[in-house]
């Protein structure tokens, strides 16, 4: 049962700061959660988290089945998934990087993986910090996710949720 949904930046940037050679308990602790099936990402973001190095990105790689929600695939509701996708990408087509040129805000994948926790009812881990105050021409996973009503979390909330201890 899908628990949670992640942004590459959910484990990439954890991964920068506590490289596995050095806390070989936690990832272990995270490598299986990831194969567990209890998080979900999208075809955009699962490319993305491929190119993670070492044991985490080559579990990742042997879990795709596990991690990834093909729209079309499965018994999930990938019609609905689309439609938020769609509705998304409109609303927020101000702020999407590739339709506006700005740095620092949100993109297609980050749309896409906040319409998928939307879809699921699921919270959205990320290392993003929101930009937005108000006046900002910029968005970023956690002030959609706040616009949208999805939960956002850091990897240690995410690690406290789930009581991973190391």
């Amino acid at each position: 049962m899908k628990k949670h949904c992640f942004d590459t930046s959910g484990i990439s940037n954890p991964l920068e700061t506590m490289p596995e050679d050095i806390h070989e308990s936690a990832w272990t602790k995270i490598k299986e959660k990831i194969s567990s099936g209890e998080i979900a990402v999208t075809r955009e973001i699962y490319d993305e988290m491929i190119h993670i190095v070492g044991t985490v990105g080559q579990c990742i790689k042997d879990a795709e089945s596990e991690l990834l929600l093909e729209v079309g695939e499965g018994d999930w509701d990938y019609n609905a998934y689309t439609a938020e996708t769609v509705r998304m990408q409109e609303a927020y087509a101000d702020f999407i990087a590739e339709n506006t040129g700005r740095a620092g805000t949100v993109g297609l994948n980050d749309i896409s993986i906040i319409a998928l926790a939307k879809t699921l009812k699921l919270p959205l881990v990320s290392m993003e910090v929101a930009v937005n105050n108000g006046t900002s021409r910029k968005r970023r996973i956690p002030d959609i996710c706040k616009i949208e009503g999805v939960k956002h979390m850091t990897f240690s909330e995410y690690c406290r949720a789930e009581n991973l201890k190391f």
